[in-house]
């Protein structure tokens, strides 16, 4: 496990020091993380990294993962998609089924915790079953920007009964909320498996070993497959790019775990590119060393989301000096820099994309231009060293206030 001295070369010892400095002010404390898968995903991915460099720092830091049925992860999908705007049909018994999923939890679930922090919808009720004797935060990673109404009232009632919503992006602060509310990008870890620098020769011989030539440009996508990541549409997006440059797609992703339509979105996808033998690769793995080593072959990355949270990708290929031709929706537009490290687009404007994307493959001086800003921009705004930091800083806020009362 890598302690935060390892840091050292990538932020320089003052940052070094800064951290633990500021950690001293919540030294001992007791912190809850509570989330409903431990892998798969972003949510799952930062909590692997974060939870044992706080522990590091002297702040008791722990994290549960909310058991539920296969039903109840149905329905909690569902809901996160009615956050981000689509219709489903919301029943009193899917209501029910939420609530008493929640409820078993909390029977054999003890919190004595100074503060609890709840990740996203799926335990956001868990509230409703304890005697409240510390702060709870709500950390939400969904865009919520344009909710579906109903869905989003009845969730609301179990969120007005937190101190604290942490969001990913300014686009998402909503003024019907009493909590404080407050704003909070995610990170990657430059030292993870699957951010950590690789030499040319290894990332061939392991592309090689997944079946993935590198005798042309390769342009990829990097996500879990997700109607809202619109698989389809970077195909769409690659056929018209072909039309002007030799190039390979490749389009890796795996499936979360409370996730289960999944399955159903790679089986569409893998039909929809069957005609395109080897020009199109689709890679259902879970691999972040192959993650890695594709994302740094990539001439160019695409993230072409219709809706998004974060979309942690993006940075992870920013740092890896790989240019980024995304959407300009969610917090991805709070990560690509227009013109400087990539390209912002309306989701729907393929042409544009295929514009963008095709001009990066033909021009290497600009790719290696923008991959510079790039890795520097992710470097100031988007590690963990700085994630960490503002969890110190929103925590010891908290505290203080809950003592004054």
């Amino acid at each position: 496990m890598k302690s935060l001295n390892a840091y050292e070369k990538i932020i320089g010892k003052k940052q070094i020091e800064l951290i633990k400095e500021s950690a001293e002010k919540i030294a001992g404390k007791h912190i809850l993380n509570i989330s409903s898968t431990h892998q798969g995903g972003g949510v799952a991915e930062i909590l692997n990294r974060f939870v044992p460099l706080m522990n590091s720092l002297g702040i008791d830091v722990g994290w549960r993962i909310l058991h539920g049925t296969p039903d109840f992860f149905i329905i909690t999908k569902k809901f996160s998609n009615a956050l981000m705007g689509e219709r489903i049909h919301f029943t009193k018994n899917k209501q029910r089924l939420y609530l008493e999923n929640c409820e078993r939890f909390s029977s054999f679930t003890h919190i004595h915790h100074d503060a609890v922090i709840i990740h996203d919808i799926q335990p956001l009720p868990l509230i409703n079953f304890y005697k409240k004797r510390q702060p709870w935060i709500w950390r939400c990673h969904t865009d919520i920007s344009t909710p579906t109404r109903n869905v989003y009232n009845y969730l609301k009632g179990y969120i007005q009964k937190y101190d604290k919503i942490v969001l990913l992006s300014k686009k998402f602060l909503k003024k019907d909320l009493k909590p404080e509310q407050s704003v909070m990008a995610p990170s990657i870890d430059p030292l993870s498996m699957k951010n950590k620098e690789l030499s040319e020769e290894f990332i061939d011989h392991y592309l090689n070993k997944f079946g993935i030539p590198t005798d042309k440009p390769i342009i990829c996508q990097v996500s879990r497959f997700d109607k809202w990541k619109d698989h389809l549409g970077v195909v769409n997006i690659f056929k018209e790019v072909r039309k002007k440059v030799d190039c390979r797609l490749v389009l890796i992703g795996s499936m979360a775990l409370d996730d289960p339509m999944g399955q159903k979105m790679y089986e569409e996808l893998v039909t929809y590119v069957k005609s395109w033998n080897s020009d199109i690769i689709v890679l259902n793995v879970a691999n972040d060393l192959l993650v890695n080593a594709l994302q740094r072959k990539a001439v160019v990355v695409i993230q072409k989301s219709i809706k998004e949270g974060f979309g942690l990708t993006v940075s992870e290929a920013l740092w890896k000096g790989t240019p980024v031709v995304a959407s300009n929706v969610g917090g991805i537009s709070d990560q690509v820099v227009h013109g400087k490290s990539g390209y912002l687009l309306n989701p729907y404007d393929l042409n544009g994309f295929a514009e963008k994307v095709t001009n990066l493959i033909k021009k290497e001086k600009l790719r290696k231009k923008m991959g510079i800003y790039g890795k520097e921009y992710v470097k100031e705004h988007f590690l963990i060293t700085t994630h960490m930091l503002n969890w110190i800083n929103q925590l010891d806020e908290v505290f203080k206030k809950e003592k004054a009362k």
